[in-house]
């Protein structure tokens, strides 16, 4: 018997195979999927079946390249917010089984309308679940988001409440396996551990500790939640079934010349903060790889095409796979190493940190051409708020640039100063020439200051 998880990092997506008696199946495949028929025939098995907990809104589903690749069925929950054309549907009740593994359907709107989960029985022990696929349904310390439906807020909160009581029946022992870990958009107080019980989540999770519908409701409705707009271009293809990932993960290798040529919508600089606010290409966006599933839904467009600046060719080809699994197809190429741009005299930007001090100056001068920009999430402003700071998420950067004035002069900052970085970068790109970092933001402060 094989339960095995793959986790796709940056995404924080958890999907698994499972399998016994020669049969395997798929729970909730990433896009680049070629893994799951490579770890089947290491098993010896063969993938027959394919499921989807949901309609996934913050990666491209691998359910219908899989099938195409295996000939598998892909199953998906009922009342999806359209015609799933790739698959077929489950409900309450369903039974699949895989040599002495069964998989039992149960119904868990909440999260979205189509949520299912699947129970794992070992139908040689009869005494409960062994286990559970809990989508986004229930997390390793949260539950999932419940804003996908703004006008229907309390309907599908009260849904979530009744689909946690419905896989807390399943009891205690059952363990839990989720569709996301620590990181993920979809939940915003996941634990780091990626394994758990049902029974401990029930006196663990701060969530389940909620007991009264109501009060449950209620607090789900006043949770904050960011909604990046390629959510909506991710919900459109995992209706339809989107195309396979490129099969070669490193775009073309460019010189200085032909990425000044390439005619690239967006050169996106994938190094880490401090590399890019050194010396970058002018007009870049800073997205560190680690970051780009988190930000770059915010910042580029479906049909851009992307140019990649990186240290190296295995630090594009990670990138890109991050930007791939999220619908980035257009790579067109990349450059790397900034030593031998420096040497030809190429021009590059910079953009200058300042520290603690610097900001107390400034914010004890109260000068009136500067603003301390804090581009945190609004829970964190909540918790700790800067005196004196204007507030815009990093996220929300883009459709609020018309707010800001480009003749001002921009401290940016954030937790540490990563997303300080990005939103800065995004600034220069669009051309405000007075801006800097706060390097270590709210941690620095707080070292000295309180």
């Amino acid at each position: 018997m094989l339960i095995e998880k793959i986790k796709s990092d940056g995404l924080a997506h958890l999907s698994y195979l499972i399998g016994d008696g020669g049969k395997a199946a798929v729970i909730d495949p990433r896009r680049d999927c070629e893994i799951y028929v490579k770890r089947a025939r290491e098993h010896g098995l063969e993938i027959t079946d394919i499921f989807e907990t949901h309609r996934n809104e913050d990666l491209i589903s691998g359910a219908p390249v899989l099938a195409e690749m295996t000939g598998a069925k892909v199953w998906h929950g009922p009342n999806a917010d359209g015609e799933v054309r790739y698959a077929e549907t489950v409900r309450e009740g369903d039974c699949f089984a895989f040599g002495d593994i069964e998989l039992r359907v149960l119904e868990t709107p909440g999260h979205t309308f189509d949520h299912v989960c699947y129970a794992i029985h070992d139908k040689g022990y009869e005494d409960g679940a062994v286990g559970v696929f809990t989508g986004d349904a229930l997390f390793v310390g949260d539950v999932g988001r419940t804003d996908f439906y703004p006008d229907q807020a309390e309907k599908v909160a009260g849904l979530l409440f009744d689909s946690l009581r419905k896989i807390e029946a399943l009891g205690d022992q059952a363990i839990i396996y989720p569709a996301h870990g620590a990181g993920s958009v979809c939940g915003s107080g996941m634990a780091s551990r990626e394994f758990s019980t049902v029974g401990h989540e029930r006196k663990n999770n701060p969530r389940l500790q909620i007991r009264d519908r109501d009060e449950f409701i209620a607090a789900k409705v006043a949770e904050n939640h960011y909604y990046p707009p390629y959510f909506n271009t991710m919900e459109r293809l995992n209706l339809v079934g989107g195309d396979a990932a490129p099969r070669i993960d490193l775009p073309p290798v460019l010189t200085l010349d032909e990425l000044a040529e390439c005619d690239a919508d967006r050169v996106v600089d994938v190094r880490p903060i401090t590399s890019f606010a050194g010396a970058h290409w002018p007009g870049a966006l800073s997205l560190p790889e680690s970051m780009i599933s988190a930000f770059a839904g915010w910042f580029l467009d479906e049909d851009d095409r992307l140019a990649l600046f990186a240290e190296a060719e295995e630090q594009a080809e990670a990138a890109a796979v991050h930007l791939r699994r999220i619908g980035y197809d257009r790579l067109v190429g990349v450059y790397t190493g900034l030593a031998p741009a420096v040497a030809e005299g190429k021009p590059f930007a910079r953009i200058a940190y300042v520290d603690h001090e610097t900001v107390a100056e400034r914010l004890d001068e109260g000068r009136n051409d500067w603003t301390l920009l804090d581009v945190r999430a609004i829970d964190e402003v909540e918790d700790y708020a800067m005196e004196g700071a204007e507030h815009i998420y990093v996220g929300e950067l883009n459709k609020r640039l018309g707010e800001l004035d480009c003749d001002r002069h921009y401290t940016t900052m954030c937790a540490s100063g990563a997303r300080a970085t990005v939103a800065a970068g995004w600034l220069a790109s669009n051309g405000f020439e007075h801006v800097d970092i706060f390097l270590g933001s709210v941690g620095a402060w707080r070292a000295h200051h309180d």
